[in-house]
């Protein structure tokens, strides 16, 4: 049984669904496996422009599996140290993986997010809430660090230092309406709009330029890391000019201007 699921709703739009909703799509190695296997499946596929990632049932995911984490695979003669040492790898691995996707992702959360399932929304270059969502740091609850899968590195940068560093040390929920005031999620609506709202953004995102798409995303996430506003400014502007010097749709964006059409890009 896969606790994956891979639909097409739309064109050009993939909806990848976390489906084990009796344990909140809980992060079970026999979950975080097949998702970071779809997910690199689905980088692959070039006809796939948008992701869409969501949780079955009430919950986005609820991080940890602390009764029931699945099997690790290849471990054998291992000792324990690493053993964990290749859990968290396998994990980090997922975060990494949405961030390197060609493809925007965009993070439908329904319910809650937790823990890993924070990092998880966090590593999405977009993020939409259902009134019932909500967001935790729940390491710090459990005599843990509240700092994994890079989300003492992503919430910072989404949010601000001090805001962060609040929500981490205290461990408390930052519900749907919080979570949009913040900044935390660019949108809240009624669940039974969630998804249909994250398609109409990945269609409006599907219907321009493979390659604009592609660069913006790798821009965005470059700028996280880049260590001055010159050297980022750089890498934008060589960009801009690959995609203006060997596509013609700048061409094309003008002439579907002038005669009142949206815009065909083929790169």
């Amino acid at each position: 049984m896969s606790f994956v699921k891979i639909e097409r709703p739309r064109e050009g739009v993939a909806l990848v669904t976390l489906d084990r909703p009796e344990r909140m799509n809980a992060m079970a190695f026999d979950v975080m496996i097949p998702l970071r296997e779809s997910l690199q499946a689905l980088g692959r596929d070039n006809t796939v422009r948008v992701v869409v990632l969501t949780g079955a049932g009430h919950g986005f995911c609820s991080g940890a599996d602390l009764e029931d984490p699945g099997a690790l695979p290849n471990i054998e003669g291992l000792g324990l140290p690493t053993i964990a040492l290749r859990s968290m790898e396998l994990l980090d691995e997922v975060i990494r993986t949405l961030r390197r996707l060609h493809q925007p992702v965009i993070a439908a959360v329904n319910g809650a997010a937790i823990g890993g399932g924070f990092c998880l929304a966090m590593a999405s270059d977009i993020r939409v809430a259902g009134v019932p969502a909500y967001f935790r740091a729940a390491g710090i609850n459990n005599g843990l660090t509240a700092s994994e899968l890079g989300l003492s590195y992503l919430l910072p940068r989404a949010i601000g230092s001090a805001r962060a560093a609040e929500i981490m040390l205290t461990g408390r929920d930052v519900d749907a309406e919080e979570a949009a005031r913040i900044g935390l999620v660019s949108h809240v609506v009624a669940s039974d709009q969630l998804l249909a709202t994250c398609f109409d953004i990945a269609e409006r995102i599907t219907g321009f330029s493979q390659a604009g798409i592609e660069l913006t995303k790798r821009s965005l996430w470059a700028s996280l890391d880049a260590s001055s506003l010159e050297t980022h400014m750089d890498a934008e502007g060589l960009g801009q000019l690959f995609v203006r010097l060997t596509t013609k749709n700048f061409e094309e964006a003008v002439r579907a201007r002038r005669d009142k059409r949206p815009p065909e890009f083929t790169d």
